[in-house]
């Protein structure tokens, strides 16, 4: 029996937290639903620490370093996916209709369902946008395996999820993070998620619409596809509204306008090139952010130094200095109608 112990123990280091490593278990699950001698709470299911998946989760990934931090007005550092923290907001729209038409935190990303840390299903969509996946199931592991996996982030693959509540039909994208839990790490334009491929369709598990529609339906943005030439000379050219047409090639790449590329790496600083493309989270956060919809940027108003101060949200930082700045729909279109509104005014996003 020692001899056994001794090698389990020698063991132990080879095997993250999240990979089942001998006596991890514990950090998530308890023994019969019972601590000290007293029943915690009567479940039917996994015997998990908290009431939810996703309280479980944010136990360690909560806080001032983590993705749900304490107070949405002082988020916790970027560091790709956005944060939870804003769905705590009352107001999120900094629209110009935004103190007659408040719309609540919820609509800030997704809505996973944590109630230890105040966090609801989404209380106007049953399903995904643009797909059917149940709003009360949300969860942080309906996208990422709890146990373990080789895929960027350990999200999941195709295949059954949640016990098989759900099942997904496209694999996990190619991708490399910075570190998600270093109090130093910082997203910045040379540090920053490597997204390769594979992202919008990932996504399409659960908002397939979007996918199925992509370049066939009039009037809506692309969510795949290859940048076209004239949108990879706008992006490396554009460099704020200072310089609209002085930026360069080698350093034009800002993390607020993401892209794929098979070459991306955590510290390029290159704009796209032709095997470059547009995907989901170009123009979203995967977890949520202080803007509408998750928005990499405030889609709602028309320079983004407005942003917060309708709502009284937090302001999404500018990657550009100087005020008067454009929506970063710039950054890929170099059509400026000058109608003083943003551009989903009138365009459909």
């Amino acid at each position: 029996m020692l001899i056994v112990l001794a090698g389990f123990a020698a063991g132990t280091p080879t095997r993250a937290f999240h990979q089942q490593g001998v006596g991890n278990c514990n950090g998530c699950h308890i023994m019969h639903a019972s601590e000290d001698g007293q029943i915690i709470w009567v479940t039917d299911g996994p015997l998990l620490l908290a009431p939810t998946a996703s309280d479980v989760c944010l136990i360690c990934h909560g806080g001032a370093d983590g993705v749900m931090g304490p107070n949405p007005l002082g988020p916790p550092p970027e560091r790709g996916a956005g944060n939870f923290t804003f769905q705590l907001e009352d107001n999120v729209n900094d629209a110009p209709d935004g103190l007659t038409n408040p719309v609540g935190g919820h609509a800030s990303g997704h809505s996973v369902i944590a109630p230890t840390f105040g966090l609801g299903r989404d209380p106007d969509r049953l399903y995904s946008p643009g797909g059917n996946f149940p709003s009360d199931r949300l969860e942080c592991t309906s996208c990422h395996d709890p146990h373990g996996n080789r895929n960027f982030r350990m999200l999941h693959g195709a295949g059954p999820i949640q016990g098989g509540q759900f099942t997904f039909f496209y694999p996990a994208p190619e991708a490399v993070g910075i570190d998600c839990c270093s109090p130093s790490s910082r997203e910045a334009v040379d540090n920053h998620t490597a997204y390769r491929s594979g992202m919008s369709q990932w996504c399409a598990n659960c908002h397939g619409n979007y996918l199925d529609e992509n370049g066939h339906v009039d009037f809506q943005h692309p969510t795949d596809g290859f940048l076209e030439s004239g949108e990879i000379n706008q992006y490396n050219r554009y460099a704020g509204a200072s310089s609209p047409g002085g930026g360069t090639a080698a350093s034009a790449y800002i993390p607020q306008v993401a892209f794929e590329d098979p070459a991306m790496t955590v510290g390029s600083t290159a704009g796209p090139l032709s095997t470059s493309r547009i995907m989901c989270l170009t123009c979203h956060r995967a977890h949520g952010s202080s803007a509408r919809e998750g928005g990499r940027w405030d889609f709602y108003v028309n320079d983004i130094s407005q942003d917060g101060l309708v709502s009284g949200s937090y302001p999404l930082p500018s990657p550009y200095s100087g005020g008067n700045q454009s929506q970063l729909c710039r950054k890929c279109h170099n059509q400026n109608h000058g109608r003083g509104q943003a551009c989903v005014a009138c365009h459909a996003n």
